[in-house]
């Protein structure tokens, strides 16, 4: 198949979450089994200054932006064999964050991701690619499904070309005042019920459920999940309507980067059935770190976007009480203002039993990983979640609420399974968090039932290759809708 892949962020170009880790990996999953894969996304700045080689291209375009022709440009990299398209206008994509700063989202972003939506399409029937599948993921990328199903509904160019839209987190949709029509190049008769209106504004999430042939989320319990009114911001009847083309596909990642065996960047490499270098990765990052040397105190590592959705509340609540036991907890991450402030408070505090790190930092992440003892994800909801999958890799036992992915990949012994890889909690308290990382810190002192555990989370398979089959299932099941 012919597959491109539209995405606002792809690792390791630009990154602010697990978005940019799919699709960086997944279409290397599936050039290996055969397909002529390629990726779209916007030309950030980053991208210009982190030293890729970026080809020019004479290939422009003009799409209508707030009723005015603007004009783009495309540029092309690669990704390993892998064509990435990028699509440049400094004046929307030349800025030090992708789509915000700390205090909030960029004014413009209808303007920006609209541009690079609108783009797309015009840019694909230029390109000498026609595409049997466009995967687009996301909001930002929502608006080409849309634009392909009602703006060139008979443009025979797309006429056998299969979309499939792909949620990694429902609860950021796209929303926008109705004005924002405009902005997008689109006139008031997308503005009803059964198009882009919702509740007085225009939700761009909305239009990309609607007309993909095929949609899907990345766990079975969170498609679950999200068709409920608890957890389907306010979509779950739009989810509903499209049940029988919604599934659920757990995410993967790329066991060739992610290899304690080979890591380049961690202090010593290790395997499952060798364990030492993990002690020497621990020793190596409470010395980096200023944390007392000692390779009996547990080391919980927490690598995360700083936001309500990742538990930061619950972390909140049990900060003090973590100081005072005999272990240590290292913090890596950036976001919310509201969470940058208390972590930095906290940080003002004199501990040598915590490390706060406020920063996006991919070698620490690394060594915070392959140093840990326990990895803490306490989300309020996780779509899937990658943050468990890379720590079972590593070698650190997850500790999460039972939510989402984390609740497909994370099996607490009280559940009677035969091979247990981690501890869960139920309710959303800090009292079932605690009680949750104390069963852990009791099942650390038995150290067979432990080195156990680690091994079976080392050996276990999320790599793309069997997801990467679910991915080519669903791409037959949306080629079959539109080559009837």
């Amino acid at each position: 198949m012919k597959i491109l892949f539209a995405s606002s962020e792809v690792s390791p170009f630009a990154k602010t979450g697990g978005l940019a880790d799919v699709a960086g990996s997944l279409p290397k999953a599936l050039r290996k089994k055969g397909h002529d894969v390629r990726i779209i996304m916007p030309l950030y700045q980053c991208v210009e200054t982190d030293g890729y080689t970026i080809k020019k291209s004479r290939k422009g375009f003009e799409v209508p932006i707030d009723g005015v022709m603007q004009k783009g440009l495309l540029r092309q990299t690669t990704l390993g064999d892998i064509p990435v398209y990028l699509v440049e206008k400094k004046e929307y994509f030349q800025r030090p964050n992708l789509y915000g700063t700390p205090a909030g989202d960029y004014p413009d972003n209808s303007q920006r991701f609209g541009f690079f939506c609108q783009g797309v399409v015009d840019l694909l029937k230029r390109l000498d690619f026609r595409p049997d599948i466009i995967h687009c993921h996301d909001w930002q990328t929502a608006l080409i499904p849309y634009l392909i199903k009602h703006e060139h509904k008979d443009d025979p160019f797309f006429a056998k070309t299969a979309l499939v839209y792909t949620i990694h987190n429902l609860a950021y949709q796209g929303i926008f005042e109705q004005k924002a029509l405009a902005a997008l190049g689109l006139d008031n008769s997308h503005f009803t019920v059964d198009r882009l209106e919702y509740y007085g504004k225009i939700n761009l999430m909305k239009g990309g459920i609607l007309t993909a042939d095929a949609v899907n989320t990345v766990s079975s319990t969170y498609c679950q999940e999200i068709q409920t009114n608890e957890m389907g911001c306010g979509l779950e009847g739009v989810l509903q309507q499209r049940a029988h083309d919604l599934y659920g596909i757990l995410n993967g990642i790329d066991y060739q980067d992610w290899n304690p065996a080979t890591d380049p960047e961690i202090f010593k490499n290790y395997t499952a059935s060798a364990l030492s270098g993990k002690a020497a990765n621990k020793k190596n990052l409470q010395k980096a770190l200023e944390l007392e040397q000692s390779p009996d105190t547990p080391l919980l590592g927490m690598i995360t976007r700083l936001s309500a959705q990742k538990g930061l509340d619950l972390l909140e609540s049990l900060l003090p009480k973590l100081q005072q036991e005999k272990l240590h907890l290292v913090i890596l991450g950036t976001g919310d203002e509201k969470y940058m402030k208390m972590l930095s408070d906290f940080q003002k505090k004199p501990s040598h039993a915590i490390s706060i790190n406020l920063a996006f930092d991919q070698t620490l992440s690394r060594r915070i990983y392959a140093a840990s003892d326990m990895f803490l994800m306490p989300s309020h909801y996780e779509p899937c979640g990658l943050g468990q999958l890379i720590a079972f890799r590593y070698g650190a036992v997850p500790v999460v609420r039972k939510t989402g992915g984390l609740a497909d990949t994370v099996f607490d012994i009280r559940e009677g399974v035969r091979e247990p890889n981690g501890f869960t909690f139920d309710d959303y308290t800090p009292e079932s968090f605690w009680e949750a990382i104390t069963r852990a810190l009791d099942t650390y002192k038995e150290r067979k039932k432990w080195d156990k555990m680690v091994r079976s989370g080392m050996n276990s398979d999320f790599s793309w290759d069997h997801s990467g089959g679910e991915y080519e299932a669903l791409y037959e099941k949306a080629l079959k809708k539109v080559r009837v």
